[in-house]
């Protein structure tokens, strides 16, 4: 198990240092860091100082490897548009990303668990049907037609009614009272748990129909287990890997946010700061969520790997 981690850690160094390459190219070559110091503000002198303080003069490999040997040590440097440490910067806007990814994901896991399990049991029924059918609706529709949607309804036209509505942004992370902060949470976990629980409803249910056909679940039952243990200690068990897979591959959005939610939620998160730092051309904050989300993806990947043979002990990871 050790070997394979450092294995897989030594792999992961190469796969970001091939990300970090590509993106910090693209980022670098799509906008002009000096475009918000237009001429009428500043003179060209001024704008040629600007551009040496910040190492922009310097050919483009050259300023990789700078960033590349800052950002080994934890340094990202200073945000171009906000004239503060980059890590200061994601620092303010990571809790209020992690209370709405976490908060997301644990609905998310949840409710996914339990329609998964019951579509699965009841196969062929009715609330399978129509669970389906939503399903594949839900998993359908775009995050900003389902955020607007929600918004409209029950921001706007419940307000019209005089029925109690939702807020729709949280521009000043300033919460009094915990309801506040649950009020402000339920539009966007509710925008993004529609789509991730068609989804993850749909490979469990496949997982668990999988599962309970085997010859093991039928000794279990003839042995006179209850139908519950059957279930949870014996299918669930089994049928959770395409899960764990899945948890998995989602799990760096907890550091990354969403892009799309938090910007129509005004939510001040990473995913919005990525966004409004992204048009702006500043590519040291790009670069360091990038960095930060990369290495998410590689660290989880692992711990997914690590996960399985937990759950099963016939896999063995060499």
């Amino acid at each position: 198990m050790t070997t394979y981690i450092v294995r897989r850690l030594i792999q992961g160094v190469f796969i970001l240092m091939i990300i970090t390459t590509v993106s910090f190219g693209l980022t670098r070559l799509s906008s002009d860091p000096m475009a918000q110091y237009t001429l009428g503000r500043i003179s060209a002198e001024d704008r040629a100082r600007i551009r040496k303080n910040l190492g922009l003069d310097q050919p483009l490999p050259v300023q990789y490897f700078k960033w590349l040997n800052l950002a080994a040590r934890g340094d990202f440097g200073y945000s171009i548009t906000n004239r503060q440490p980059v890590s200061e910067l994601i620092m303010q806007r990571l809790p209020q990303t992690l209370v709405l990814m976490v908060t997301a994901e644990v609905v998310i896991i949840a409710l996914s668990a339990l329609l998964g399990i019951y579509s699965a049991i009841k196969q062929y029924s009715l609330f399978d049907n129509v669970l389906t059918g939503l399903s594949f609706v839900g998993f359908s529709l775009p995050i900003f037609f389902i955020a607007l949607t929600l918004m409209f309804i029950f921001a706007v036209q419940f307000k019209v009614w005089g029925l109690p509505y939702l807020p729709t942004g949280a521009d000043v992370w300033d919460f009094k009272e915990p309801y506040e902060l649950i009020r402000h949470l339920v539009l966007p976990v509710a925008s993004l748990a529609i789509i991730q629980v068609a989804g993850y409803t749909r490979y469990l249910r496949s997982s668990m129909l999988e599962v309970l056909s085997q010859d093991y679940i039928r000794t279990a039952r003839a042995k006179g287990l209850v139908e519950q243990a059957v279930v949870v200690r014996h299918a669930l068990r089994n049928a959770a890997l395409p899960l764990v897979t899945l948890i998995g591959l989602d799990a760096p959005t907890l550091l990354a946010g969403a892009i799309v939610t938090e910007t129509v939620y005004s939510w001040p998160g990473m995913g919005r700061l990525f966004w409004q730092q992204a048009g702006r051309g500043d590519y040291p904050t790009v670069m360091a969520i990038l960095l930060i989300v990369a290495t998410a993806v590689v660290v989880f990947q692992i711990i997914t790997d690590v996960a399985y043979t937990l759950i099963d002990p016939r896999i063995r990871l060499s």
